[in-house]
């Protein structure tokens, strides 16, 4: 378990006053991004894991604390019904779909779906909707409706996802089978249900499940379609470069700054001249208008990887400012703003222990700096990182567009440290 820490407080997070950056946007704009999105913390939620009902009305109950929690756009896991034929435990993964317009009885009714997002957009938030366009479940109907839709073997059969087959750790998703985006007539009807949901529930975009593994030009006619229904929000499961400069998405994945950098720290093999030589190396080719979804945790980390006390330990927090300060948009997994402190089961029902919210006052601050700090702004609307002099096991920096100006500091290490005459705590950070 991580000490407890102090939150921050309003003298320590928010000493210069909000203001209005003075500075041009930089003339590298090769795609603009809704304004909505560019100072927004985006939050994934769990149906399942959410509440002990595990309902899409149940989460819509406490839209409210969200609200109130300060986050901008709701990242829904995927509400389909899920297959039964070669599902993996119990409930299944969300991640095969049976029917991609139907909504799980587990979780609620298309009516449930409608009356979630139109709540949520009452209260001024964005939703988007896990999609999943790589693989179906084995019972979806396309399956003996449209088998060439689907990849098959040698046999002519279609065939359950497999990753370096023949090879020594190769990797067999046995619960779903992979489509054929060679097929025009399944890449119509992906769009299809992608429109649907847009037109039904009037959803703000799609977080896009392993996108790479689908044809780029398939998500560049998908977003061109689906723009001209409604201008989308798009999160691409992928660090590809080239889904940014297709202009097919507008986020991807940062696994380089959770995995390579985060990862090390929280385990003691790393501090400081790590997260300074990463840091060094952005935007590592990525255009100016990509942006880079910084986390700590989301599902698949929590369930397969750890929870934030295994991976970070004492770390944890200082890391958490860092998704926050540094460009990119952060993300915050449901529970982490109570210390989620089991990895959630992926198959069964094993819903999150709330408790006492007691890092509710630590996010609430962090989220008010970015939404008030244009120099904060993820891709081209906000400013580069400077690196600034600072005592070894410290890193800290700059941001500045215009008159407005954050500096952070945080100790990445289990010593107490001082920067420009301010202490810092073991894992502590100062940002003003």
């Amino acid at each position: 378990m991580p000490t407890r820490r102090t939150v921050l407080t309003a003298a320590t997070s928010l000493a210069l006053p909000a203001m209005t950056a003075t500075a041009a946007t930089p003339a590298t704009v090769d795609m603009p991004h809704l304004p909505w999105t560019r100072q927004a913390v985006i939050y994934q939620v769990n149906v399942r894991q959410y509440s002990a009902a595990g309902t899409l009305a149940a989460v819509q109950a406490d839209l409210p604390r969200l609200k109130a929690l300060g986050v901008d756009i709701l990242w829904v896991m995927p509400w389909q019904p899920i297959g039964k034929l070669n599902r993996k435990g119990t409930l299944g993964s969300y991640y095969s779909i049976s029917d991609y317009t139907a909504v799980n009885p587990e979780f609620g009714t298309l009516a449930d779906a409608k009356s979630f997002v139109a709540e949520a957009h009452k209260l001024g938030l964005k939703v988007i909707l896990d999609w999943v366009a790589n693989h179906t479940a084995w019972d979806h109907p396309w399956a003996t409706a449209h088998k060439d839709w689907f990849k098959l073997n040698a046999k002519g059969e279609v065939y359950a996802v497999t990753f370096n087959e023949g090879q020594p750790g190769a990797e067999h998703w046995d619960d779903v089978i992979a489509l054929n985006y060679g097929s025009q007539a399944l890449r119509t009807a992906m769009i299809d249900a992608m429109k649907f949901w847009v037109r039904e529930v009037d959803l703000d975009g799609f977080r896009c499940d392993v996108a790479s593994l689908v044809p780029t030009d398939f998500w560049v006619r998908a977003r061109r379609e689906l723009d001209a229904l409604k201008p989308m929000f798009m999160l691409a499961e992928s660090d590809a470069k080239e889904l940014h400069t297709s202009g097919a998405f507008d986020m991807t994945y940062s696994w380089d700054l959770a995995d390579e950098v985060f990862k090390k720290i929280g385990k003691g093999e790393a501090g400081e001249p790590l997260l300074k030589a990463w840091l060094q190396r952005q935007p590592a080719g990525y255009p100016a208008h990509a942006y880079r979804m910084r986390f700590t945790s989301n599902h698949d980390f929590n369930s397969w990887h750890g929870t934030d006390a295994e991976l970070y330990g004492d770390a944890y927090q200082a890391l958490a400012v860092l998704t926050f300060t540094l460009p990119g948009m952060p993300l915050i997994y449901n529970g982490q703003e109570s210390r989620l402190t089991k990895r959630l089961a992926f198959f069964e029902k094993d819903a999150i222990a709330w408790g006492s919210y007691e890092l509710t006052g630590f996010y609430q601050q962090l989220i008010a700096l970015k939404h008030q700090h244009p120099a904060l702004a993820a891709g081209q609307y906000g400013a580069p990182v400077t690196l600034l002099e600072a005592p070894a096991g410290v890193v800290a920096f700059e941001r500045r567009l215009g008159v407005d100006v954050v500096r952070v500091a945080v100790n990445l290490s289990a010593q107490s440290q001082t920067w420009q005459g301010r202490p810092l705590k073991p894992w502590g950070w100062a940002l003003s």
